[in-house]
C-alpha cells in the first residue's frame, strides 16, 4: 500500500521512468550505457515508492500508554522548555526519520484534539538543535484522559519541503490512526508530562503505531 498524499508524485516518476527506459532504447546504442541509464531509471522509481509506502499495522488502541507516531531513531529524550503551547518544561522525546524509513505520522494516543497549528520556516538538518523552533512545523496538542495533554510536533528537514497534518481543533482522533504525512527526511518531537515513563533509550529504532514510548499505571 501506498500513501495517498504520493500519489501524483509516484505517477510522475512513473511517467518518467517509462518514458526514459522507451527513449533510451530507441536513442542510445551503446549497450552498457542503455543499461545504466535504465537501471538508474528504475532505482529512481523504486526509491519514491519505498518512500511512500504506507504498511497497514494494527494498532490495540489504549489511553495508558503513548506510542511512536513515526518510524525512525530516537534521538533526544531530555527536559526541555516548551516555549509555545505549555510554556513551562516538559520531557522532549525525539524521532529522527530518515529518506528510507516511512513516513507516515500517527496519533500517539487517543483523544480530543486541543490545538492545531502550521508554522513555515527553515530547512535546517533535522537533527539541529534548533529545528525545533525554527523549521517548517505543526504542533499538535491531544488531551488524553491519563495523561493529560500531549504535543507533538511534525518538523521539516533539509529535504522536506511539505508537511500534512491532518489533526483539526476539536476532533476525537484514535491512536495509530493516520495523523498526516512529511515529505523526504524530518523528525517528530513528543512533549510529555514532566515523571512520564519512558520505554525507549537513545539510539533505538522505534516503529509508528507500534513502540510504546510511555506508559502510565
Amino acid at each position: 500500500m501506498f500513501h495517498k498524499e504520493g500519489a501524483k508524485i509516484i505517477f510522475i516518476a512513473l511517467a518518467i521512468t517509462v518514458g526514459v527506459v522507451i527513449l533510451s532504447d530507441q536513442f542510445i546504442h551503446s549497450f552498457w550505457l542503455l543499461k545504466a541509464i535504465q537501471v538508474i531509471a528504475l532505482i529512481f522509481l523504486i526509491l519514491i515508492l519505498q518512500f511512500f509506502r504506507n504498511p497497514k499495522r494494527y494498532v490495540d488502541a489504549a489511553d495508558h500508554v503513548i506510542i511512536a507516531p513515526v518510524d525512525g531513531k530516537v534521538v533526544v529524550i531530555e527536559e526541555v522548555f516548551e516555549p509555545e503551547y505549555f510554556k513551562d518544561k516538559r520531557l522532549q522525546v525525539s524521532i529522527f526519520m530518515s529518506p528510507i524509513n516511512v513516513h507516515v505520522t500517527r496519533y500517539p494516543v487517543n483523544g480530543l484534539v486541543k490545538f492545531s497549528k502550521y508554522h513555515p520556516g527553515k530547512y535546517l538538518v533535522a537533527w539541529h538543535p534548533k529545528a525545533s523552533e525554527e523549521n517548517e512545523r505543526t504542533t499538535v496538542v491531544t488531551e488524553n484522559s491519563y495523561f493529560g495533554e500531549i504535543l507533538y510536533r511534525q518538523i521539516a528537514g533539509a529535504l522536506a519541503r511539505r508537511i500534512v497534518n491532518y489533526a483539526r481543533e476539536g476532533m476525537q482522533v484514535v491512536q495509530g490512526t493516520d495523523a498526516g504525512f512529511i515529505k523526504f527526511g524530518s523528525r517528530v518531537d513528543l512533549f510529555l508530562p514532566l515523571g512520564t515513563e519512558v520505554n525507549v533509550t537513545l539510539g533505538q529504532k522505534a516503529i509508528g503505531g507500534k513502540t510504546v514510548i510511555a506508559t502510565k499505571a
